[in-house]
């Protein structure tokens, strides 16, 4: 009996690391995206426009579980998601295929200052907000009327190899290898979840290995929330580097977040005001998962940036 196929859309961060863990954990792999040259070693890479019911169908043929991990930009989120999802629910009817969603911690909105759990209310005040909190009252409301089998897994703030756009991302850790000067958002010394990509991956794929946890939302596992400043100075510790810290505590472009990008960012400012505490015990105690010590993943972390910035400095090949 050959190994269950695990299809991938979208190969961004999560869904990039997402295929090297199912791939270690023994699982037939199909990628797919625009180019269909986003595979690697191991895996099929299947090119399909997501957006075309057509293309989506023949993209997941034999799957037997479909990852959504397919990224937005924050300008065409409210367009493009939901028609995603109508697509992707279809298909997933059709083929049988279980459906995981990789989630974001919009729905919930404003904290309020309290930790958010799996049973916060969702009580969104942005745009993208309220657009996610439907389609995930829609993808549950799917799974209740038996159309279809759909989990949803929720992170915070991702960091890690692979990760530039985040608020632990490029506009940390080059300047933290540099001696430049970091973008922190918001407040220094608020608490601030952030989830390692190695912890988005083998939760995704955990959660695609166990047919009994779908049809409800699960917080990926997420280390003990730090503040940024603590979080800041672990990095400065790993990289042995002085560097500055510009504090951004509005929504203003700088840096790689120009203008465009901070226009839509600002309704989600929020999540850098006030404490962001994401609780993610209801995972670890089920499947018995821990997340990665934040030392642990500002390490990998570090060294991967410091790979990835020598890299770039590489004249190219024949000069």
């Amino acid at each position: 009996m050959s190994a269950p196929l695990h299809v991938v859309l979208g190969t961004g961060p999560a869904g990039t690391t997402l295929a090297e863990e199912l791939l270690r954990r023994g699982h037939r792999v199909r990628t797919v995206d625009r180019s269909g040259r986003g595979g690697l070693p191991g895996a099929e890479a299947v090119a399909a426009d997501l957006g075309d019911p057509a293309a989506a169908r023949r993209a997941i043929e034999g799957a037997d579980v479909v990852h959504h991990c397919v990224n937005v930009a924050y300008e065409l989120q409210v367009e493009v998601m939901p028609r995603l999802q109508k697509v992707l629910l279809d298909a997933v009817q059709d083929t049988g295929a279980r459906l995981v969603v990789m989630d974001t911690l919009y729905p919930y909105g404003p904290s309020l200052g309290e930790p958010l759990t799996e049973d916060t209310p969702w009580r969104a005040t942005s745009r993208k907000g309220r657009m996610r909190a439907e389609l995930d009252a829609a993808y549950l409301r799917a799974h209740e009327e038996g159309r279809a089998r759909v989990v949803l897994a929720r992170a915070a703030d991702f960091y890690g190899p692979r990760v530039l756009n985040s608020s632990l991302g490029a506009a940390t850790f080059p300047a933290a290898l540099s001696g430049g000067t970091a973008l922190a958002l918001g407040s220094l010394d608020m608490p601030h979840s952030f989830t390692y990509i190695g912890d988005v991956a083998r939760g995704l794929a955990r959660l695609g290995e166990e047919p009994d946890a779908f049809g409800r939302v699960w917080h990926l596992p997420t280390v003990a929330a730090p503040t940024v400043r603590h979080t800041l100075d672990l990095v400065g510790q790993l990289t042995g580097v002085p560097f500055e810290t510009h504090l951004l505590d509005s929504p203003r472009p700088w840096g790689p977040f120009d203008e465009g990008f901070m226009a839509e960012y600002a309704e989600l400012f929020y999540q850098h005001t006030e404490p962001q505490v994401m609780d993610s015990s209801a995972f670890e105690r089920t499947f018995g998962e821990a997340p990665t010590p934040l030392t642990e993943g500002l390490a990998a972390t570090v060294a991967w940036y410091r790979a990835f910035l020598a890299a770039q400095a590489q004249p190219p090949a024949g000069h």
